[in-house]
């Protein structure tokens, strides 16, 4: 039995696009004018494509596991940001207070509520118009569209068509001082959640028995549905979650930015689809790794030249897909 064990073969990772993170880094090191500036932006880096991680991570789950391109997704990271603001505001008192405790205990309610809104109308969305479309790619993208600009309408007769002002907590403002080099607070934040969701993802998907059963679904739904699983139900489950996530993305971007608009979900979904594009269309770990390549360059290329940052994640985006066009970390049934 043991020979038998030994003979299998182990799936082995591709180490390859884990090099461009820091080819990336070394090759704008020569291009910044001091070491501490490159270490600053190096970490701003980082954290902001943790930020672009965790409200990509929901929609790449959806697509991933449940073959769904849903261009909604943007509406539930707004909500999220929105939800947020309405928690956040009026415990003003526990914001600015000089203690990490109270501020944590703001932060961590107004997380809870955007991600439990943003689930639930994950599911509701789900149900109503994802439901009547499956397997319908051309009508699930016209549909969705319609649902963000229903979900961006709604928000302005909600909160109002005005941009609305979110202070990070007092504990959260200012950076750490080593030296030269300066490391905001929030960014460590966004760069210690955004590794606790990947590491979530990665176990459950990897290392439990519902990820098992979810990756088994997508292989083969009727054959487990024919075990007596009922994988629709745990696909609803992944939609939800994937919907909470980018509840969750929306605070944290919301916070980053310390502004909330209608806007800002339609505005983060370039930079979405673009770290899923780079990633492999529904890989957990392209996704992870496009978004610090995004993030990267955004921060490099926002210093040199700002006004072609955009256009530099587009192009990493063309290289990256001319080297490899299914992504790098293409799933295999795409």
């Amino acid at each position: 039995m043991s020979q038998a064990k030994d003979a299998l073969p182990r799936a082995s990772l591709d180490k390859i696009p884990l090099v461009l993170i820091p080819l990336i880094a070394v090759a704008a090191l020569p291009l910044i004018p001091s070491l501490p500036t490159w270490v600053t932006l190096t970490i701003a880096g980082l954290a902001m494509g943790m930020m672009i991680f965790i409200m990509a991570s929901g929609l790449t789950l959806v697509f991933g596991l449940m073959d769904v391109m849903n261009f909604a997704h943007g509406a539930f990271i707004t909500i999220g940001a929105f939800v947020a603001t309405s928690v956040l505001l009026p415990l003003a008192a526990w914001t600015e207070a000089d203690k990490l405790w109270l501020n944590l205990a703001a932060l961590l309610s107004a997380i809870l509520a955007a991600m439990v809104v943003a689930g639930v109308l994950g599911l509701a969305f789900e149900r109503v118009i994802i439901k009547p479309v499956y397997g319908q790619h051309l009508k699930q993208i016209l549909i969705t569209m319609g649902g963000l600009i229903v979900a961006e309408q709604s928000i302005h007769v909600i909160w109002g068509p005005d941009i609305i002002g979110l202070p990070k907590p007092a504990a959260l403002r200012g950076s750490f001082i080593f030296g030269d080099i300066a490391i905001e607070k929030y960014r460590v934040l966004a760069v210690i959640v955004g590794l606790a969701v990947f590491a979530a993802m990665f176990g459950v998907l990897n290392r439990t028995r519902i990820g098992l059963l979810i990756r088994a679904g997508v292989e083969d739904s009727e054959m487990v549905e024919a075990l007596g699983y009922r994988i629709r139900r745990i696909f609803i489950g992944v939609f939800v979650a994937g919907s909470a996530l980018a509840g969750l993305g929306g605070v944290m971007w919301a916070l980053y930015q310390e502004t909330v608009s209608s806007a800002m979900g339609m505005q983060v979904m370039i930079l979405i689809f673009i770290v899923i594009i780079i990633g492999g269309l529904g890989s957990v770990g392209g996704c992870f790794i496009g978004s610090l390549l995004v993030g990267l360059m955004a921060n490099y290329v926002g210093f040199l030249a700002p006004k072609i940052a955009l256009g530099s994640n587009i192009l990493l985006m063309v290289l990256i897909l001319l080297w490899r066009p299914q992504g790098l970390y293409p799933v295999a049934k795409r």
